[in-house]
């Protein structure tokens, strides 16, 4: 058994492990272990209100710990973890609140994901101390008091993760690290616009590019698109190429993406081309539902509509198809570009 899965058969016994992270030297126990808080409380000297963050190994598994619903929230984890940034959110326990991070240094994200428990991690200091750097530091405190430590050398920042609180109306920065409130900010403000088709190739992509392409003087919207059936990345069709050339737009070095449940809570607004995408894309994460519409529901419609919101999939037709495709995507990203100014 090598030293990681050693140490992380510990933890699951109820034992303390004192590991490196890229910010300070912390001390991992199982959340989810009364004994083993209890003595992670007592090592720490820590007030019995006071309570601990965790790590985990995949930003997938953040809604397994809150009920939040903000993209703001999901836009920071995405852009930010693996990394020096601490999540306080709201609690699936009513009035309490948990701060959720992953770490980036791969002892720590390799000692979380072998664990296969919730990992409660402070830092590796008593109440008082400041936050190691180094393994020898934290052991200057707690030497003996811990079943075992991994020396990792030198932590990469030396001073712990920036906590930001995301149960207020605007994310706050609790204590300032490595992120501040500018780039907290920075971030969160940004709006996403997401298009979904099938295969993020033909349909979903004309919408991005032609809307990124009317918003190029707007900072602060990015545009994205995926597909509801991406296995393997590939280009836009040639006959997309071939239409957005027309407008004057390059979409020769797209590559196809699937959707993912962080990609879709992270975006304020998912703009779908059929019924059965809408229902794809709920399937995957119900709490968007009020963030996602068919994109014909943009288009303002010529006489005859007969008022099916679907926008036909043009893969394997002629030319004039997909121009007759891209003209309706046109029409209704155009009156999209009002509605973000």
């Amino acid at each position: 058994m090598d030293r990681i899965a050693h140490c992380a058969s510990i933890i699951r016994k109820g034992g303390l492990v004192v590991f490196p992270t890229e910010t300070v030297y912390g001390i991992a126990a199982d959340f989810n272990n009364p004994q083993a808080m209890a003595r992670l409380r007592d090592v720490k000297r820590r007030d019995a209100g006071k309570p601990f963050s965790i790590h985990i190994a995949q930003k997938s598994l953040l809604p397994n710990y809150t009920p939040i619903k903000s993209p703001e929230v999901y836009k920071m984890i995405d852009e930010c973890w693996p990394g020096p940034l601490t999540v306080v959110v709201p609690s699936y326990e009513e009035g309490r609140t948990i701060g959720v991070r992953i770490p980036q240094h791969t002892i720590a994200l390799n000692l979380v994901q072998q664990s296969q428990c919730t990992v409660a991690a402070p830092s590796a200091n008593c109440a008082g101390n400041p936050a190691p750097s180094f393994c020898a530091d934290a052991l200057k405190d707690l030497d003996g008091l811990v079943d075992i430590a991994i020396d990792g050398g030198e932590a990469k920042f030396g001073l712990a993760s920036s906590v930001v609180d995301f149960t207020k109306e605007r994310p706050i920065v609790l204590r300032e690290g490595p992120i501040t409130q500018s780039d907290v900010d920075r971030i969160t403000q940004k709006k996403l616009v997401l298009f979904v088709c099938t295969g993020n190739s033909c349909r979903s992509v004309m919408a991005e590019y032609l809307l990124k392409n009317m918003l190029k003087a707007q900072s602060n919207v990015e545009v994205l698109s995926a597909g509801t059936a991406v296995y393997f990345h590939t280009s836009a069709s040639s006959e997309t190429i071939s239409v957005l050339r027309k407008e004057g737009i390059d979409a020769s070095r797209h590559q196809s993406q699937p959707i993912n449940s962080i990609l879709l809570r992270k975006a304020d607004l998912i703009l779908v081309m059929t019924r059965n995408h809408r229902q794809q894309v709920l399937e995957r994460v119900p709490s968007v539902e009020k963030r996602v519409y068919q994109l014909r529901e943009f288009l303002q419609e010529r006489p005859g509509y007969d008022g099916d919101l679907d926008i036909p999939d043009p893969m394997g037709k002629s030319f004039d198809t997909y121009e007759e495709c891209a003209g309706m995507i046109k029409g209704a990203v155009t009156k999209l570009v009002k509605l973000l100014q």
